[in-house]
């Protein structure tokens, strides 16, 4: 069974999204994870490593309409170029996620503007109810595995791009990887600059807005596009563009039929997993 799939309306509701408000999640559908179901163990160790060679701010986000359990990180953090940090999250951690913030300055008016790119409401600690990464932002996503299901993951680029990223796993899994900056070649129509006019994000057709309608979007798979039958790869606008240079990453909402965007690890292993930006 699919838990609820917020990333196909993302890019609709950050169209109308305000300064103080940030549009939800992008996950892709992953198999739901009943909270009180027994997992293979307690924990699992996460390890985030910035090789970027500058500072960011990474964040975290659960989705608690789905599954109440988070990890012991907090929701926000600044890391320094060349630093790792490590947490542990619950075996049962459902639709989780994990982006970088770039530019960050808390210091007036904390939220999603706060950052040139993936600010989230509630200033260095996003809010853990309305705390997703504004778009363009490349973001990795968890949901772990239990009574049998293994765990899922991936790296989605559905919200566009704007940090290089991977994700290994300490038992031989898949690795899911955009591990190519995106951004010097981002295609003028979808180049997202800050205030010095540096391209620091690579924003998705739908966030971008190429068909004029994100309501009803082939670039969004939504309204009469929302079905994976009618919403092919073929018919978004830049899709080769992300998938050629991160064939495994999500390239757009549906990208599951590309056999390359959703990975799986057997949770009877109980794999820990390693993030790195900039790898």
């Amino acid at each position: 069974m699919k838990v609820c799939s917020l990333k196909r309306n993302v890019a609709t509701l950050a169209m109308t999204v305000t300064s103080s408000v940030s549009p939800v999640s992008t996950t892709p559908a992953l198999p739901s994870q009943a909270s009180g179901n027994v997992g293979p163990g307690s924990s699992r160790t996460f390890t985030v490593t910035n090789h970027c060679p500058f500072t960011i701010w990474p964040a975290l986000y659960t989705d608690l309409n789905v599954a109440k359990s988070v990890p012991s990180q907090p929701t926000g953090w600044e890391q320094a170029s060349g630093t790792t940090v490590t947490f542990t999250a619950p075996y049962n951690w459902t639709a989780g996620r994990i982006w970088g913030r770039t530019e960050c300055n808390f210091s007036v008016n904390p939220g999603p503007n706060s950052c040139a790119t993936g600010g989230c409401n509630g200033g260095l600690l996003c809010d853990p109810n309305t705390g997703t990464g504004i778009p363009p932002v490349s973001v990795a996503e968890w949901t772990l595995g239990v009574n049998g299901l293994p765990d899922y993951y991936d790296v989605s680029l559905v919200d566009g791009s704007n940090l290089p990223m991977t994700v290994t796993s300490n038992k031989g899994c898949p690795t899911a990887s955009c591990p190519v900056d995106l951004n010097p070649a981002c295609p003028s129509g979808l180049a997202y600059r800050d205030p010095s006019g540096v391209i620091v994000g690579c924003k998705s057709a739908c966030f971008a807005n190429l068909s004029g309608n994100p309501a009803n979007s082939p670039n969004c798979c939504s309204g009469s596009f929302n079905t994976p039958q009618t919403c092919p790869a073929s018919g978004v606008s830049y899709y080769h563009y992300f998938k050629d240079q991160c064939p495994n990453a999500y390239a757009y909402a549906y990208d599951e039929s590309s056999g390359t965007a959703l990975w799986t690890c057997d949770s009877n292993l109980s794999s820990d997993y390693t993030l790195v930006f900039c790898p």
